[in-house]
């Protein structure tokens, strides 16, 4: 057996990281807490091999013990990557924890040039860091290596130490990272539970600790070659270096007492900073009934609050009738120039509540339906909810055996059903209420369920159209089985998980786990031989339903195998030996077991080869046709016993890992069996090709375009459609089995068609049998199915269904066809396809027009969103904000396992370390709509959705301020255009204004939502508040009837621009442009729009003073501001104003700069402003000075306003530091295995560091010779 010499302190991390490598070998080494005998290894940690070989080092101790539990990665690639991490955490990450930990712990010895400057670099270290872990969960591939070990350990002191809540913050990926690597089992034997630093203090130890704590880590982090104290006796040279180590540790200590000292002394009242002011909570308390008018006359708080802003509106927009089709018009019916705009929701699951994908859905969907509202269309968008057949069930069935301990069948089919309709009516319209705090603008008096009688009379119709024409049929095939559900799935419902080796799962009625994630090879042999044909499977239960061997038609090794067969080891059963091209020469031995009842490849094979098909589970997944002792057999015991019987009989070969995916029930977490099952289908062929022209045709436009591919590929390859679920909650099959009580009539088998007729009633399906068969009908016996259909049935008729079809209607002519159908891109065909199929089937036209499909959501580390990761996130909880504890409890309530709920619990602590603070509707939805580009997915983080509260906050104080500047008996004209009048800041600011209009009106005719809040955002933030509010307070300061005049215009502009302005922002924020628009006057109070959502959106015919000059002229005169503003930084001038002068190349230049001047003068915080043109001769001495552009230099007045020669020391003590940065950093940078050893991330923020270092560098130098210039 091997031994493991290491150290017993719990502080050394660099036995700890031995110490849990061997925790993951499948034979772990015996663990001695001594030094090594001398003749065997000179220091811990070391490892004497059972042959006496000695391995010494963490890291070689580390490797060797990892690479025997497999944890050094999966491939050469891997292997390499892991290496690099492991120098990554001896050479980056361990001197600079060192260098922060030591001190605390009161272990010295630490270089003082790394320990001055130790906590930054420490810091940089983990930010890069931090920056690679974002998209993952573990450093190398999906399971713990042992890079992650290493890295771990690397941090361990600082976590445990130095890092405060703070610092792990702004770590979240590392954060994150770490507690799940140190909650692995391994990592907590070893470890026991680690608590995390709170505040960065020293750390009380006992006498013995403090010498011997980590003592190889500290001397090997200092001093890398030095040898340990348990070595040989000491040289010299390093008897000199400990004295010197001694000399600094005295130093530090009289440091430390120094500052003691300083802490002792009465302290100087210093004035006390003001804090950081929190965006507070303000409700809105005045009684308004649900559906009036909110109270708009009460003063506007003093800062944005959500709470405040959305109460009361969605009641009286709700009831005002603005969300329907016939607001402003008599009937649907009448003709509108401005066209029709129908929209229908995709159906939530009843069962559900809202996730941040509905929310996406939501608020695009909500988007456009509000921006056609304002154009003035006829516009509907019709609201639903989906019955969610497997979902609603087990939901159901999980509450009656949780309260009542009884299974459905204890109930009965009726009585379930009914239980089923009473949880819908108490819970079902959660969903709802949430679309409602979204601001969702849906015609809820339209709105559907797909088990209400209209719509489950349009199922019902469908079923017997497509049934009487042939186009749905009854047949044998293998499905998706559930043997939890006891039914079939479909293939969005099954999670693909993928296994990288051997892996033990969870299996719902089993108590212990099951293996996967191996390939099993066994013989079989050849009838009438002594040879065998050797085969593999990673399932090898189902050899029990093999049927034959397959070979390829061009294999030399088989050839004398035609014709032949081979026995079966456990029944009588003679199996051939075919020859298929299906089959993979180079895979194993190149040849194949083949069990047609149980895999969709050899289902295949045995169609080709006409094989037998032995079905050997039943819906529970027992065995059965099957020899004993496996008859009656649970499917993964079988595992075991024919394995065992295999190795028995002398025909097991080899087991070893096999990477592979398994299919897992999305609702029950069961492995999904391929299985027989006798099932109606649709056939897709037909139908499949008119989905595909008609997108090839341009009658139907998919929108991004790269989703055409997919479209294609699955409409030209479609397969038959498997509709039957073996549930009883859902829309009942309305088919029937016949049986003709007459001897002249065989008795008919279920898979026969003939014997199935499909009605509206058991009365109709009678007539049709009697009529078939020519009997009388009282010679018909019937039996209706029991399965009920695909939910997908249901909802691929959803857009014609919820408007009456087949019944005629004034709805289903005027708002079908529709005009969009909006979604994910996740389910394109599971959904979006088999609408336009059945569209076009049904109703001979399209459902819609146009199909614009939206990014997945992921959240902000690109993970998928899911339970048992604690990132799922319910947008309720991001609009009012919620505790830490409180997404616990949620957690908790779940249906999550209870090591699962502990992961999940982890994941929130770590990315939500102080909860989800409040952030409103407004903001989630302008949010969402700013991360939709055209992609595939959307990294959501809540941070950036609060910083669009901030910009919610910003707008109401510039409407605050705008409203102000107006005045009380402020009157606007009574349309927005140009007096002639208007100074150069006016027509810049309503050029930009012209601007955003087009920029809105493009994005939303393009799906480009992020063109539109950055238009938006811009023009609120940085034109309208940074620039023309801030150039317009010295005009509206003046008296003089001049300036009174132009104050009025000036007053006239910043209307428009606040009006427009809201407009703009209405579809994307309801509430507060609502809010903020109903304070101000109106341009025509007679015949104005009771609401923003029904005023016309703005357009560019109106609003075309975009000027190209004008804005190229405002950018120039921005890049003298910039360059103004940061000369002043540079210089420290925070209140000082300041003497500018700008050489201009030419007199135009300067006559634009005097043109601007009062602009520049203003935006720049400069006293004065002086276009000079030609040499310097005319600017005085003292300036700093910089280029603003090729035709204008900035020279700002410094003498007299700071003192020169501090201003030097300063800036050269700040060179110097730079100088040392960017010494060591290209020290690092020119190591021979840097680029080997070093990770890309990490290497990228050295470089990124270097240059920002250089630039700085620069810029300190010219200020010094500057300074030195004017003394």
């Amino acid at each position: 057996m091997d031994t493991l010499y290491i150290s017993s302190h719990p502080e050394d991390f660099r036995s700890l990281l031995p110490l849990i490598a061997a925790e993951f070998c499948r034979s772990p080494p015996r663990k001695v807490h001594e030094d090594p005998p001398a003749e065997v290894a000179r220091s811990r940690p070391a490892l004497v091999l059972e042959g006496g070989s000695v391995l010494t080092g963490a890291n070689a101790v580390s490797w060797y013990l990892a690479a025997s539990g497999k944890r050094t990665g999966s491939d050469k690639k891997q292997e390499s990557q892991v290496w690099q991490w492991l120098s990554f955490a001896e050479n980056e990450l361990t001197p600079v924890a060192c260098a922060v930990a030591f001190p605390l712990l009161g272990i010295m010895g630490v270089d003082k040039k790394l320990q001055q400057s130790s906590r930054a670099e420490l810091l940089r270290v983990l930010k890069a860091l931090d920056e690679t872990l974002a998209p993952r969960t573990f450093l190398v591939g999906e399971g713990v290596t042992l890079a992650d070990m290493a890295v771990a350990m690397a941090a361990l002191l600082p976590f445990k130490y130095a890092l405060e809540p703070a610092d792990r913050k702004s770590l979240v990926n590392v954060t994150r990272w770490f507690n799940t690597c140190v909650n692995q089992p391994q990592f907590l034997k070893v470890l026991g539970k680690i608590s995390l630093c709170e505040k960065m203090v020293p750390v009380t130890t006992k006498p013995s600790a403090a010498a011997s704590a980590t003592s190889t880590a500290a001397s090997d982090a200092a001093t890398p070659d030095s040898t340990p104290g348990n070595g040989p006796p000491k040289t010299e040279a390093q008897l000199k270096k400990e004295a010197k180590k001694r000399e600094k540790m005295e130093k530090f200590q009289q440091k430390k007492e120094m500052e003691e000292k300083k802490k002792m002394q009465p302290q100087t009242e210093k004035k006390a900073k003001p804090e950081k002011k929190e965006l507070g909570v303000i409700t809105y308390n005045i009684p308004t009934p649900s559906g009036e008018k909110k109270d708009v006359l009460s003063p506007l708080p003093d800062s944005y609050s959500p709470q405040y802003v959305e109460a009361a509106w969605y009641s009286w927009w709700e009831k005002q009738g603005f969300f329907k089709p016939e607001y402003g018009r008599k009937n649907v019916s009448e003709p509108n120039p401005r066209g029709v705009f129908m929209m229908c929701i995709p159906p939530p699951n009843v069962t559900g509540s809202l996730h941040l994908g509905h929310a996406l859905t939501n608020a695009i969907q909500d988007c456009l339906t509000r921006w056609h509202r304002m154009r003035g269309e006829t516009t509907l968008w019709n609201p639903g909810c989906d019955h969610a057949g497997i979902a609603t069930q087990v939901v159901v069935e999980k509450k009656l055996m949780r309260e009542r301990q009884m299974s459905r069948h204890d109930l009965g089919r009726e009585k379930f059903i009914q239980e089923v309709w009473k949880w819908k009516n108490e819970k079902g319209d959660r969903i709802y209420h949430q679309l409602k705090k979204l601001g969702s603008s849906l015609d809820w008096n339209r709105a559907c369920f797909t088990m209400d009688t209209k719509l489950s009379y349009a199922v019902q119709e469908a079923f017997i159209r497509m049934h009487e024409e042939g186009v749905i049929y009854r047949s044998k095939r293998l499905v998706n089985w559930s043997c939890t559900l006891n039914s079939a799935i479909s293939d969005i419902e099954v999670d693909k998980k993928e296994l990288t080796g051997r892996t033990l799962l969870p299996v719902p009625g089993y108590k212990e786990k099951v293996e996967f994630g191996v390939l099993v090879s066994f013989s079989y042999k050849i009838e009438g031989s002594d040879e065998e044909v050797v085969v593999a499977t990673t399932r090898i239960e189902t050899m029990l339903g093999d049927t034959a061997v397959a070979v390829h038609p061009n294999d030399p090794r088989y050839q004398h195998l035609k014709g032949k067969m081979v026995v079966h080891p456990f029944c009588d059963r003679k199996m051939p030996i075919v020859f298929d091209d299906f089959v993979d020469m180079s895979f194993g031995t190149g040849a194949v077991k083949i069990t047609p009842a149980h895999d969709h490849n050899d289902y295949e094979v045995g169609e080709r080869h006409k094989l037998p098909f032995i079905n050997i589970l039943d819906e529970n997944g027992l065995l059965i046709n099957v020899p004993p002792p496996y008859l009656g057999m649970k499917r993964f015991e079988a595992r075991k016993t024919v394995l065992q019987a295999l190795k028995d009989r002398g025909q097991f070969k080899e087991v070893k890992d096999n990477p592979m995916v398994v299919p897992v029930c999305s609702r029950s977490k069961d492995i999904v069996e391929p299985l027989l099952k006798p099932q109606w289908y649709v056939d897709c062929r037909e139908m499949g090709k008119q989905a595909a022209d008609v997108v090839r045709n341009g009658e139907l436009k998919i929108i991004p375009d790269h989703h055409l591919k997919t479209w294609f590929n699955w409409m030209d390859n479609i397969r038959d459609w498997c509709i039957s679920r073996q549930l009883w909650w859902g829309h009942r099959i309305p088919a029937y089995f016949v049986t003709v009580n007459d001897p002249s009539v065989k008795p008919g088998e279920d898979m026969d068609g003939h014997y199935w007729v499909s009605g509206r009633s058991e009365e109709e399906a009678r007539e049709k049998a009697a009529k078939r068969f020519n009997v009388t009908a009282d010679k018909i016996s019937l039996r209706q199915d029991e399965d009920v259909l695909d939910t997908w049935f249901s909802s691929g008729i959803f857009p014609f269904s919820i408007f009456g079809w087949p019944n005629e209607s004034e709805d289903l002519r005027v708002f079908y066809p529709g005009t969009l159908l909006e979604t994910g891109h996740d389910i394109l065909f599971f959904w979006v396809a088999r609408m336009v199929m059945m569209g076009l089937k049904l109703t001979g036209k399209l459902p819609f027009k146009e199909v614009y499909l939206h990014a997945v959501v992921r959240d902000a580390h690109g993970r998928k969103m899911s339970k048992s990761l604690g990132n799922v996130i319910d947008p309720l909880d991001v609009i009012t904000g919620i505790s830490l504890k409180g997404l616990h409890a949620q957690l908790t309530d779940s249906n999550l396992d209870p090591l699962e709920i502990e992961k999940a619990k982890q994941g929130q602590k770590s990315d939500y370390p102080s909860g989800i603070p409040e952030c409103g509707t407004d903001a989630l939805r302008f949010a969402l709509c700013a991360y939709t580009s055209q992609g595939r997915d959307i990294n959501l983080d809540v941070n950036r959705i609060l910083g669009y509260r901030h910009f919610c906050n910003k707008l109401w104080n510039a409407v605050k301020f705008a409203m102000r500047t107006l005045g009380e008996g402020f009157v606007p004209c009574e349309k927005a255009q140009l007096c002639g009048s208007e100074s150069v800041s006016d027509r810049w600011i309503l050029s930009r204004l012209s601007a955003a209009v087009a920029l809105c009106d493009n994005g939303f005719q393009a799906y480009d939502f992020p063109t539109i809040t950055t238009a938006i955002y811009n023009f609120w933030l940085y034109e309208l508040c940074d620039v023309y509010l801030e150039c317009v307070k010295p005009v509206l300061s003046r008296t003089d009837s001049e300036g009174q005049k132009q104050a009025d215009i000036c007053r006239q502009t910043l209307y428009t621009c606040l009006e427009v302005g809201l407009r703009l922002l209405s579809p994307i924020m309801p509430f507060v442009s609502e809010e903020l628009f109903q304070r101000l006057p109106r341009r025509r109070p007679q015949d104005s729009p009771a609401s923003i959502c029904v005023t016309p959106y703005p357009e560019t015919s109106e609003f075309c003073w975009h000027s190209e000059e004008v804005d190229r002229q405002m950018e120039f005169v921005m890049s003298v501001v910039r360059t103004i503003r940061s000369l002043r930084a540079d210089y420290n001038l925070t209140k000082t104003r300041a003497d500018c002068y700008l050489q201009c190349v030419d007199s135009d230049t300067a006559a634009l700069v005097q043109t601007y001047n009062l602009q520049i003068q203003t935006l720049s915080y400069s006293q004065t402003i002086h276009p000079v043109v030609g040499g310097d001769s005319t600017i005085p001495q003292g300036c700093a000075v910089a280029i603003a552009s090729d035709k204008c230099t900035v020279h700002l007045m410094l003498k007299g306003l700071i003192d020169l020669e501090k201003e030097v020391t300063k800036l050269t003590a700040k060179k110097g530091e730079l100088e040392k940065q960017m010494e060591k950093l290209k020290e690092k940078i020119a190591k021979n295995d840097y680029k080997e050893k070093v990770p890309v991330k990490v290497q990228e923020a050295d470089a990124e560091k270097l240059r920002q270092n250089e630039a700085e560098l620069q810029k300190v130098k010219e200020a010094i010779e500057n300074f030195r210039k004017m003394m």
